[in-house]
């Protein structure tokens, strides 16, 4: 049994097009004999205002292939995508974005790896010729940061993969509020394997993704994964010790042993130019851990489900 998750914030004119796409895909595995007849496809509603529940609804009346939840309210990309994971119920599970960028027949080769034993399998795009410079620069940047921070991700890879049941069970354990799956995965050191595709433009609506956005998923990324921005305050400071003491000798020598020292030029200039701007960049993040700890000892829910789609009638039922 395959489960297909697509998280949604407001795809009403894309999913025009997307459910029929994922459904004929199903349809053609069903009778190739990789997906079975109980395969389903769950779209996630992420708190949109405009018409992406009701044609969730419609398709779900048409088809019980096609099920829907709906988050009360905008929870983010990530828990959209984890309530889609907790309600699958394939042995194989399979995410992708709602705009139709990815390659959707690459999933194919997903189920073909995964009938051979591979537990995660990783889309991964080989090219970025669809992006402008703008958006290819500051991608492929983001992957080296986090590299360079000690965060363990694929390169190219985003949330398009596909996972096994046990490799799906392995992640639903980690509990923490800040959620970055592209990091978390890597982690559960299963056997992997990688499909590659080129990425289509949008087939409807807008990028979800604006600058803005993107710096916040970035910083979010390194400071719910790695502590390497903390040793490097850390070793930060103790540079700046070492500094500090080397300066003080220098002042000291000209103190004392030159006719070239101006009364209170050192003891003004190195604090306001050296230290109080790295205390504050020091403090900045530190700041951002704290916020991350703040948000996890809260111990909030990640979402809540207001609505789900029932195999019976073929109705949304209210939670």
């Amino acid at each position: 049994m395959v489960s297909i998750v697509v998280p949604c914030y407001f795809e009403e004119d894309a999913l025009v097009q997307t459910i029929p796409t994922l459904a004929n895909f199903l349809a053609a595995r069903v009778e190739e004999g990789l997906a079975s007849p109980q395969s389903e496809i769950i779209f996630i509603d992420d708190g949109s205002a405009d018409g992406t529940w009701d044609r969730i609804c419609a398709a779900h009346a048409k088809s019980h292939v096609i099920k829907g939840i709906r988050l009360a309210a905008n929870a983010g990309h990530q828990n959209a995508l984890l309530a889609g994971y907790e309600q699958a119920r394939g042995q194989f599970i399979i995410s992708i974005d709602a705009d139709l960028q990815d390659d959707v027949e690459v999933m194919r080769d997903m189920l073909v790896d995964a009938r051979n034993g591979v537990d995660i399998v990783y889309g991964v795009r080989e090219a970025r010729n669809t992006d402008t410079f703008f958006k290819r620069f500051t991608a492929e940047g983001f992957y080296k940061l986090m590299a360079l921070f000690g965060v363990d991700l694929v390169f190219n890879h985003a949330d398009y993969r596909g996972m096994s049941r046990r490799a799906l069970n392995a992640l639903l354990q980690y509990r923490e509020k800040s959620l970055f799956l592209r990091g978390l995965v890597p982690k559960l050191g299963f056997r992997t394997s990688k499909v590659f595709y080129n990425r289509k433009e949008r087939s409807a609506g807008e990028t979800k993704y604006p600058l803005r956005k993107m710096l916040a998923f970035a910083i979010h990324g390194i400071t719910s994964t790695s502590f390497v921005p903390l040793r490097i305050v850390t070793l930060l400071g103790l540079g700046l010790f070492l500094f500090s003491m080397v300066v003080l000798g220098w002042i000291i020598w000209i103190k004392f042993f030159t006719e070239r020292a101006i009364p209170g030029w050192a003891s003004t200039l190195i604090p306001q130019t050296v230290f109080s701007g790295m205390q504050l960049l020091c403090l900045g993040i530190i700041g951002e851990y704290m916020a991350v700890i703040f948000n996890e000892v809260k111990d909030r829910p990640r979402f809540h489900v207001a609505e789900i789609t029932d195999d019976t009638d073929g109705s949304a039922n209210t939670v």
